[in-house]
């Protein structure tokens, strides 16, 4: 009698096959080899390879992986044949903005394609001439054998290239009105919705269907929606959902866009589950706010009705089970981020000793400090302890013409009330107003102009730290070089990045570190500030620097998002007096007020969203039976 072997069922749920990767670096880098290994089996059979092309953030590690691959391996392009997937309409080739010229200035300028095999649906047509062109994009895609591999990026709401939910799973190549998230979502490219083209020509889903072969590449903030699509049911209003229906598509997605699947976020309904402590926090709270029960009202029939009897079975009783997430989640409320001083603790997130502590807060633009943890930024100050920040970069590209123009304005009028003749600062300020009158729509920012909205955010960011008590050499701006492009794209990661850091880092030898966790774009600055100081980190503690091991970091999350309830490690609770504190914080950000650009798909200001975070964090701790705050800040603990 055979052997019956263990049948692996951790992906059942999945109606997709979905490879997980660490980093959208590793997951792209994968992507890239499978490219790479057609195009290579195409060459030997001395055949075309055709690939279908996304564009937007998510592919753009992807294609500087290949340019690698061209550059240090060897790997030619002369046999490649590429078709990508839209272009918004009406916009010209050369416009920043246009996919035309983000493929160009990613993929094709470095490799050698050829350029007569290069095919972009043609934002400049005349719109008579639009269906005609579409007819003809489909007919050379037949003509060529159909596309061999297609890359896909997804968005928010599930559309695949242009196609917008309640696309036909017909479509062809057309002419489409994209959807306002859509446009939300994409504003940041244009320095605010309305400068966002309505209409964009794309592939249509049954053209995408056809290709013999789909990647789908998925990182940060998308989990919702990749789960949806993988998980959930075939429908046009979630157009990814219909890959399901294709032979040989495959998800790449990094840790945090994977973190909705079943196998992850609820592993015990796919198996054995290890029942560590981390688990069944998760486990049980997320029961107990699906049931709108408080942890400690949960019963032995709750606990087999929610896919969670193997947990009572190992545990025996339910109560002691409840007994023990109710502590760890009252255990990580304080009113102390550095540690209660003269008080023994166990429990408590951080330490008593040293007090006080030296604190660095790394804010990546020059208002997270006070948007994202404002609260417990100044409770630590409050408290006794050396505060600094240091402001990663300059923030100027979020500040607008129009509040330059104003600053000008007082510039000029404070030299003519004191009778200051200064023809150089005269001549610069008659410059930069010249430049502004005549800036093209899409044009980048001149150095001086950068500088003049850099100045504004420094003279804010300063005013914040006076605020709530720093003097002004606990600020430190950092000015990293790979946000200074000018645009919304940034440069990765770099050597004087890093130095730059490790520099602030030796100076004040922190015992605490406070910076942003929040991954929800992946190419964006929070991201690369991120692993900048991850990294410096890594090299500080290689050397041995005798202050490193004393040192904790925390993690923050951005204006965005907030960490999941089961994750957080210390929850700093806030009063109705100090949640006003912290609204007023904000508004000295006066160049973020109102409408700003790149502020993505959230039109709310950020002191609104902040509060609402914060409220719902705090709500969200009362719901599982904790103390009822006003807000509630949080932080996740990295290790290093």
């Amino acid at each position: 009698m055979p052997v019956q072997k263990n049948i692996d069922l951790i992906d059942s749920f999945e109606k997709i096959p979905v490879k997980i990767f660490t980093s959208p670096a590793k997951g792209s880098a994968f992507a890239a080899q499978e490219i790479a290994t057609l195009i290579k089996d195409k060459q030997a059979k001395k055949e075309d390879c055709v690939l279908g092309l996304a564009t937007g953030s998510t592919p753009i590690h992807l294609y500087a992986e290949l340019v690698k691959l061209h550059k240090e391996e060897g790997l030619s392009f002369k046999n490649v044949i590429t078709f990508n997937l839209d272009e918004y309409f009406p916009l010209e080739h050369e416009a920043i903005q246009s996919y035309w010229s983000f493929m160009h200035r990613h993929l094709f300028n470095h490799v050698d394609i050829l350029p007569t095999n290069i095919h972009i649906p043609n934002g400049e047509i005349a719109k008579e001439d639009i269906k005609k062109h579409c007819q003809k994009y489909e007919q050379l895609i037949e003509a060529l054998g159909g596309i061999d591999l297609q890359i896909l990026g997804i968005g928010n709401n599930g559309h695949i290239g242009f196609n917008e939910p309640g696309s036909s799973i017909f479509s062809k190549t057309r002419l489409v009105t994209l959807d306002n998230s859509t446009r939300m979502a994409n504003s940041r490219d244009f320095q605010g919705i309305s400068q966002v083209p309505r209409l964009a020509i794309t592939m249509g889903i049954s053209t995408i269907l056809k290709a013999k072969k789909v990647i789908l590449l998925a990182w940060g903030n998308k989990a919702p929606i990749v789960a949806k699509a993988v998980e959930g049911h075939v429908t046009e209003q979630i157009p990814a959902s219909i890959l399901q229906q294709h032979n040989d598509c495959l998800f790449v997605v990094d840790e945090m866009a994977a973190s909705d699947l079943t196998r992850i976020k609820s592993p015990w309904l796919t198996g054995e589950c290890d029942w560590n402590d981390k688990m069944i926090k998760r486990a049980v709270v997320n029961m107990s706010l699906k049931l709108q029960k408080p942890v400690l009202s949960l019963t032995p029939h709750d606990y087999n009705e929610n896919g969670l009897s193997d947990l009572l079975v190992e545990k025996n009783d339910a109560y002691e089970i409840n007994l023990q997430v109710y502590y760890m989640l009252r255990d990580s409320i304080t009113g102390w981020p550095g540690g209660k001083p003269n008080a023994v603790i166990p429990a408590h997130p951080e330490r008593s000793t040293p007090h006080p502590k030296r604190c660095l807060i790394f804010s990546p633009h020059p208002d997270d400090d006070i948007i994202s943890m404002g609260g417990t930024f100044m409770r630590l100050h409050d408290q006794g302890h050396e505060v600094h920040v240091g402001y990663q970069t300059s923030g100027n590209i979020a500040v607008t013409d129009e509040f330059v123009t104003r600053f000008l304005d007082f510039a000029v009028g404070f030299e003519h009330l004191f009778g200051i003749d200064n023809n150089k600062s005269q001549a610069i300020l008659t410059a930069a107003r010249t430049y502004l009158s005549t800036k093209g729509l899409n044009a980048v920012d001149s150095q001086e102009i950068r500088a003049i909205k850099g100045l504004i955010r420094v003279c804010e960011a300063k005013a914040t730290c006076r605020y709530v008590g720093l003097t002004d050499d606990r600020a430190h701006f950092l000015n990293l070089p790979f946000y200074e492009t000018g645009t919304i794209e940034k440069k990765p990661m770099g050597e004087a990045d890093i130095e730059i850091t490790m520099e602030l880092l030796r100076k004040i030898k922190p015992h605490q570190i406070y910076c942003a966790g929040d991954l929800a774009d992946p190419h964006g600055t929070h991201k690369v500030c991120l692993e900048i100081v991850f990294e410096s980190m890594r090299r500080l503690k290689a050397a041995q620097e005798p202050w490193i091991n004393d040192c904790w970091v925390w993690l923050y999350k951005g204006a965005w998002q907030e960490w999941q309830i089961d994750e957080i490690e210390m929850a700093i609770a806030m009063s109705p007096d100090q949640v006003m504190k912290k609204r007023f914080g904000i508004f000295i950000h006066q160049s973020q007020k109102d409408m700003v650009p790149f502020q993505g798909t959230d039109t709310r200001e950020f002191w609104q969203r902040a509060e609402e975070r914060n409220a719902n964090t705090a709500n969200l701790y009362a719901q599982l039976g904790l103390t009822k705050y006003a807000a509630i800040e949080a932080f996740v603990r990295w290790h290093y």
